[in-house]
């Protein structure tokens, strides 16, 4: 299905030292991606446990030579904290065109640093309310004036659904706003977030984030047509529009969209793919899960839809590459 792209290429079964320098990864990517394409950018991926020894410093080197900027893990509480950003910035590879994904767990001398340096924040609400990185930043990126962009982290965990990426987000930052509030016995007559703000985020943001401001984001002269639009006579939840922003937060939903399109091409039109053979599509997904289901047995399936608490503590440092520990991997 036609569409515009960034590829983050990254490797957690070995260190990005090791990935990032050896001849393999600089052949695909000189075979692969080609310089100015806006329909396929290109990233490097790698997160920075926080090492002293600053390991990642040979894979900035190469994402430096490639003109590739960096997304990266910063503020996962028990895997990355502001060591990792403090050695970015140090070191001089806190750059603007760094993506830092969750960046929940830091202090504000991490944040005062990725503001500094012009990067962005990509704030996953569904899977940091989910999986532990954090609470959901955008409170106090808010406050440091971070630009700030809208994620899913992984779209066959979480819902893979901006407007529920929307709508969660302004929810959290609402919430905790309160909640920072009634600490200081404060009560909140005003929401400073407002349903424009994560439609920005959504929009813009993530067109900022990923240096394709210039070309997409936002509907102006000389930009290229990348569009969603939202129409839906049969559903009882989109009408009246009074507010545009607001219903599209907190009204709309993926079944609402009637039109896209991607560069000035129509891909989805009256609710519908346009040229896909969703059928052939929807048929391969199901014989691939009936495949599995056969293999594993019905048993084995329901214990891996249904997993058991683990008796003993998992692996401190996710990071199987490496055997630094700190006492913010709680290993050191």
């Amino acid at each position: 299905m036609p569409g515009r792209f960034v590829l983050a290429y990254g490797n957690i079964q070995a260190g990005p030292w090791e990935w990032s320098t050896k001849p393999e990864f600089k052949d695909f990517v000189s075979r692969r991606i080609t310089s100015g394409d806006d329909m396929l950018g290109f990233q490097m991926a790698f997160d920075v446990t926080g090492d002293p020894e600053f390991p990642e410093r040979a894979a900035f080197e190469v994402a430096r030579d490639l003109g590739a900027p960096v997304t990266t893990h910063a503020g996962v509480w028990g895997a990355t904290s502001d060591d990792g950003v403090r050695l970015m910035h140090e070191n001089g590879f806190a750059t603007p065109g760094n993506i830092y994904v969750h960046a929940t767990s830091l202090g504000s001398d991490s944040y005062q640093r990725i503001a500094a340096t012009g990067g962005t924040v990509s704030v996953a609400t569904e899977s940091e309310q989910s999986c532990g990185q954090g609470y959901p930043p955008s409170w106090v990126l808010r406050s440091h004036d971070i630009p700030v962009s809208l994620s899913m982290d992984t779209s066959v965990w979480m819902s893979g659904d901006l407007f529920s990426a929307m709508r969660s987000t302004l929810g959290a930052d609402r919430s905790r706003e309160h909640l920072e509030a009634h600490a200081k016995g404060n009560t909140v007559t005003n929401h400073h977030l407002r349903a424009e703000h994560v439609v920005g985020w959504a929009t813009r943001g993530g067109a900022k984030a990923l240096g394709l401001d210039g070309v997409v984001g936002s509907i102006e002269v000389g930009k290229k047509a990348d569009l969603v639009l939202i129409k839906n006579d049969g559903s009882p939840a989109m009408f009246p529009l009074l507010n545009p922003y607001g219903h599209v937060v907190f009204q709309a939903q993926r079944a609402d969209v009637d039109t896209v399109v991607v560069n000035g091409r129509i891909v989805k039109r009256d609710h519908r793919l346009v040229d896909i053979d969703l059928e052939r599509a929807r048929s391969a997904v199901e014989s691939t899960v009936e495949y599995l289901q056969a293999q594993l047995g019905a048993e084995e399936w329901t214990k891996g839809m249904n997993p058991d608490v683990p008796a003993t503590e998992l692996l401190d440092n996710p990071y199987t590459y490496t055997e630094y520990k700190s006492d913010v991997t709680h290993g050191g």
